[in-house]
């Protein structure tokens, strides 16, 4: 299969990125080590080129209303200029993706989706459009997107004149210009950390990136950006969620609005009793990685890792992990089974790594 480029990879090959296939790009996996990487986005600022990225806009005097009615969460009393995380879920109430929603205004919304569920989540979202009066445009092609994240974000963005002087809190969304062209500015992130991503017309993205490298901002890979949101605890589609289980099966209950009158999904989420349970682990030996299972003293299997790494500022395993409701227990002495060795797991509630996020 071919892969798709990005607009940026002739840059990433010249800084000596390792590529790698990803959601079917061409991706930087890593510059440097991940290590670096990683302590970069925890105490200073670093990089991300993430064009894979889908982006669906929905205009018309029902933008709002659709949103609402596809998503789980509450899109409509969400604020002005506010981004809404959320899953899109089936009548049956399986995760088809996640996906964040910008109300961008009154009658306008940009959808940002996984890359690797780009075309399904088309598909999905124009057969619900037939009671709406909007217009859903498909412009993933048209679009780069640049995550710039770490504590001093907002400095360097500030500096370089793309940040309004104006307050502009976490989770808000701004369309604005830099140097003539159109962007669309947003506090957000999946690294624990404060930042920024930056929607911005392919042709701009070898300007802004070299801003960034001018301001000795750390271009960083995917290997870095799956640790930072294991650290912080944030599910992954394809990991965490997947087509096979629901939000309530995956931690995600905070973002299932019941209140609401009327959703996708809404009927059989209502009674539906969880399968799953998705807990987090730290390890004091070990590594724990995706597929390893999960044991109690017996041996007995009660679980799986969902997603798995060496938690660069720990210095210890941590994972994420699907186990049986009905034999776990905040209490349950709990292993992972790393090539048959049991390794003593510590559940946590609280993210791995407290990260900076406004």
């Amino acid at each position: 299969m071919t892969l798709k480029t990005l607009s940026l990879e002739q840059k990433h090959v010249d800084q000596g990125a390792r590529m790698a296939a990803f959601a079917g790009f061409n991706m930087p996996l890593q510059y440097s080590s991940v290590k670096n990487e990683v302590l970069a986005v925890r105490n200073e600022v670093g990089v991300f080129d993430v064009s894979h990225m889908g982006e669906f806009f929905v205009e018309g005097k029902d933008a709002h209303a659709f949103i609402d009615h596809i998503i789980t969460n509450d899109f409509r009393n969400a604020g002005d200029l506010k981004a809404v995380y959320s899953p899109l879920c089936r009548d049956d109430g399986t995760v088809i993706d996640d996906l964040i929603a910008y109300k961008l205004g009154d009658q306008k919304v940009l959808i940002c989706v996984n890359a690797g569920n780009i075309d399904k989540d088309w598909n999905w979202i124009s057969k619900q459009t037939e009671e709406f009066d909007i217009e859903l445009t498909n412009r993933s092609e048209s679009y780069s997107l640049l995550a710039i994240q770490g504590p001093k974000s907002e400095a360097i963005l500030k500096k370089i004149n793309i940040l309004p002087k104006k307050e502009f809190p976490y989770y808000s969304i701004l369309e604005t210009k830099h140097n003539g062209k159109e962007l669309i500015l947003a506090r957000t992130g999946y690294t624990g950390e404060d930042g920024f991503e930056v929607f911005c017309p392919e042709d701009y993205a070898t300007t802004l990136w070299d801003l960034l490298m001018a301001e000795k901002v750390i271009p960083c890979g995917l290997a870095s950006r799956d640790v930072l949101r294991i650290e912080a605890g944030y599910p992954l589609y394809g990991h965490e969620i997947h087509d096979g289980v629901t939000p309530l099966d995956s931690a995600l209950k905070w973002t299932v609005k019941l209140d609401k009158e009327k959703f996708v999904g809404k009927t059989a989420l209502s009674t539906y009793q969880r399968k799953l349970r998705l807990i987090k682990i730290i390890l004091d030996k070990g590594i724990p990685r995706e597929g390893y299972e999960i044991v109690l003293e017996n041996d007995k299997v009660i679980g799986k890792v969902t997603s798995g790494t060496m938690s660069v500022v720990l210095g210890q395993g941590v994972a994420l992990a699907h186990v049986n409701p009905e034999l776990f227990s905040k209490e349950t002495e709990i292993f992972v089974n790393i090539r048959n060795k049991k390794y003593r797991a510590n559940f946590t509630s609280k993210a791995f790594v407290s990260g900076g996020h406004k």
